[in-house]
């Protein structure tokens, strides 16, 4: 990454941040804590541009990006069954989320 692509990064990733810290002077509902919204929204830009070059550049298919994101959406919806079942223990409820 050069240094110029690098500095237009950290100031997007500040405008995020202000766009976030303004949106929360009238709707803080999505946004609390503050940090973690941010967090959140970077690492969306970080996954959309890291997908948009393998696409552009051939080295993936959409269709194979599609198919990734649901795989691994699939994966957490496990980790969360599972995380639900371990606090209820063993003889708790099957949990499924659907």
């Amino acid at each position: 990454m050069s240094q110029e692509d690098l500095e237009r990064y950290y100031a997007a990733l500040h405008a995020v941040q202000s766009g976030v810290a303004m949106k929360m002077n009238w709707d803080r509902t999505d946004t609390e804590p503050k940090h973690l919204r941010v967090g959140i929204n970077s690492m969306l830009i970080d996954t959309g541009a890291m997908a948009k070059l393998l696409i552009d550049k051939g080295i993936i298919t959409e269709d194979e990006y599609y198919k990734a994101l649901a795989d691994m959406a699939e994966e957490e919806v496990k980790r969360y069954e599972k995380l639900i079942k371990e606090h209820y223990g063993t003889n708790g409820p099957n949990i499924t989320l659907a």
